[in-house]
């Protein structure tokens, strides 16, 4: 198959001239002509000393000019890509995190700059002005000017790709008249990305063209697209796509030609429906203002073989996940995965314990030898030990001798960070209990020492200190952080969880059942429930929560691929009935759901 041309519409561009003021220039033109004027009459000395004192003036003027191009910064354009944060760049994460001042483009991209971006960089909006009203091409070009005349590292990002229908070509114009440096850093375009997402390919064999058209309100030549071999990607609003069904189907494209509509593209909340070239306008009618993307030529037949992205067992679904966010990263990454958005409501706030002395004298005696064992049972601990360690100048190396424990992956992931190998981890259940079922017995022949210390919550059950005494061990139950419960989250956040606007909650603890409950009240009766262990999932049975989904193994990836193995049979239950996919937030019960 031979390469397919891709014939793009143009768009209009601005005059580049009206952009910014052009700089003002000193000039010394009438100083010269003076000076001429008067040559023959001045003594040869006292032209030397004039002339001298005019290249001190020039050498002065020359300095300031230095000084002043030192104080411009450099602006990097680059592209955000059409949606999903995960199709940045890796060149436009490094600029993001080393960004002085980014310039955020018409498309509200705040997601990229709270996850990629430095704290303190400022945020400039493109988009609109004071106003509201959305700012013209040249009046962005002046602003990210002003910005980088003001210095430091200016990044601009822009929608999609720079260089495809933007104003890319004004504000390099405005940047270069300026004496602004720049570079291009391009992204991946809403052109080919968003059908992709679709499952729409752009091509197959007989596809003799690719025609990319951006009308932009304009009329257009639509009989250069209506080729019945050719894809044609229109980019626009509603009206633009109704336009464009009119004008291909008078240039005598077949109105059986196949269309698929895909608004909000490549997010999860993207969605995708199908028509046909005659009832196009229709469609496009209902379009809700956002930016779509409609795909018209044969390729779309194949979008029911070839959709993967709104097929996910979780696609669309808003998943409550009551943690902090330094501990939910895994778990959000892994919604992520399955199509869903996960939304991060802490539940515990982790303090240090009120008096620390105990905590102190334990860390002290783990470095004079007092013990055998220390014992990890959380995340929290292992920072909790690893910031007295900080404190007090240690570091790995005081671990040399000590046999090192862990409750499960996480937490033996955390010590891992630290240079640390845990010696026992348990093979089945990750708990306290499982631990203990892994830890042997103390013998007096073969451990020199008899001491454990366990550095834990001050709410941590007694489980493993009882057993591990009663296999001979004397253990040092320190409190090494306080869980306290958090401040409750904003009022429509609360509403949300009460009124069923989230499809999922996934609880990682006994405590954060307790704690979302008292602090935002019971999920509604729709929300499935998706739970760590039994410990966790009886704790919700008793706050009257019927608990849908319990992790195989008490670990996140087991939690979420769980949640999604539920998804998956609610999407073939709707299938195998002949009903439409919903989301559970989208069927709500009016009952109380209860323990059964």
């Amino acid at each position: 198959m031979t390469n397919s041309p891709v014939v793009a519409e143009p768009a209009l561009e601005a005059p580049v001239d009206t952009l910014v003021d052009a700089p003002v220039e000193v000039s010394a033109l009438t100083e010269v002509v003076d000076a001429k004027k008067d040559r023959d009459e001045l003594p040869a000395q006292s032209r030397s000393r004039k002339s001298a004192g005019r290249s001190g003036a020039a050498a002065k003027k020359s300095d300031k000019a230095a000084k002043a191009d030192k104080l411009l910064g450099h602006v990097s354009f680059v592209g955000a890509g059409p949606g999903d944060p995960g199709l940045l760049t890796v060149r436009a994460v490094d600029l993001l995190g080393a960004a002085d001042v980014v310039v955020l483009d018409q498309g509200s991209r705040q997601d990229l700059v709270a996850r990629f971006c430095r704290a303190g960089a400022e945020v400039l909006d493109a988009g609109f002005g004071d106003d509201g009203q959305p700012l013209t091409r040249a009046a962005r070009a002046k602003l990210v000017v002003r910005a980088a005349k003001a210095g430091g590292r200016v990044v601009r990002l822009m929608d999609g790709d720079p260089s495809t229908f933007t104003g890319l070509v004004e504000e390099v114009a405005a940047c270069r008249k300026a004496g602004v440096t720049f570079d291009v850093v391009p992204g991946v375009s809403a052109v080919n990305a968003v059908p992709a997402y679709a499952g729409v390919p752009m091509t197959t064999p007989s596809t003799s063209s690719v025609n990319v058209v951006h009308p932009a309100g304009r009329a257009l030549d639509w009989s250069r697209h209506a080729d019945a071999d050719a894809t044609v990607v229109v980019l626009g609003t509603g009206d633009d796509i109704a336009a464009a069904a009119r004008g291909l189907l008078a240039a005598g494209r077949s109105a059986a030609t196949p269309v698929a509509l895909t608004s909000h593209g490549t997010t999860t909340t993207q969605t995708t429906t199908t028509a046909t070239l005659g009832t196009l306008e229709t469609a496009a009618t209902v379009i809700d203002g956002s930016p779509t993307t409609a795909v018209i030529g044969d390729v779309v037949a194949l979008r029911e073989q070839n959709s993967w992205y709104e097929t996910k067992p979780l696609f669309g679904w808003r998943v409550l996940v009551p943690r902090t966010k330094e501990q939910a990263g895994g778990i959000t990454a892994r919604l992520s995965d399955h199509g869903a958005t996960a939304e991060v409501v802490p539940t515990i706030s982790v303090e240090p314990p009120r008096t620390p002395q105990q905590m102190e004298k334990a860390v002290k005696g783990l470095v004079t030898g007092r013990y055998e064992w220390i014992g990890f049972t959380s995340v929290n601990a292992v920072r909790a030990v690893r910031e007295k360690f900080t404190e007090y100048g240690l570091d790995a190396r005081a671990f040399s001798g000590l046999k090192v424990a862990a409750v499960g992956g996480v937490t033996a992931d955390a010590l891992r960070e630290w240079g640390i190998e845990p010696d026992l981890l348990p093979e089945g259940e990750q708990s306290a209990a499982g631990l203990l079922e892994a830890w042997p017995p103390y013998d007096d022949v073969l451990d020199p020492i008899n001491r454990v210390f366990l550095p834990r919550a001050d709410i941590a059950t007694d489980t493993l200190v009882a057993g591990l005494v009663e296999n001979g061990w004397e253990v040092d139950d320190v409190t090494a952080y306080r869980t306290v419960r958090a401040a409750p989250p904003a009022a429509p956040v609360r509403d949300a969880i009460k009124t069923g606007a989230f499809d999922a909650v996934v609880f990682t603890s006994s405590s954060t059942v307790r704690n979302l409950v008292g602090i935002a009240g019971k999920p509604h009766p729709s929300t499935v429930v998706a739970c760590i262990g039994p410990a966790t999932a009886k704790t919700a049975e008793e706050h009257g929560l019927r608990v849908d989904v319990l992790a195989a193994e008490p670990s996140a990836e087991s939690l979420v691929e769980g949640l999604a193995a539920y998804g998956d049979l609610l999407r073939a239950a709707a299938a195998e009935a002949g009903e439409p996919v919903l989301r559970p937030s989208q069927k709500k019960s009016s009952a109380r759901r209860r323990a059964r």
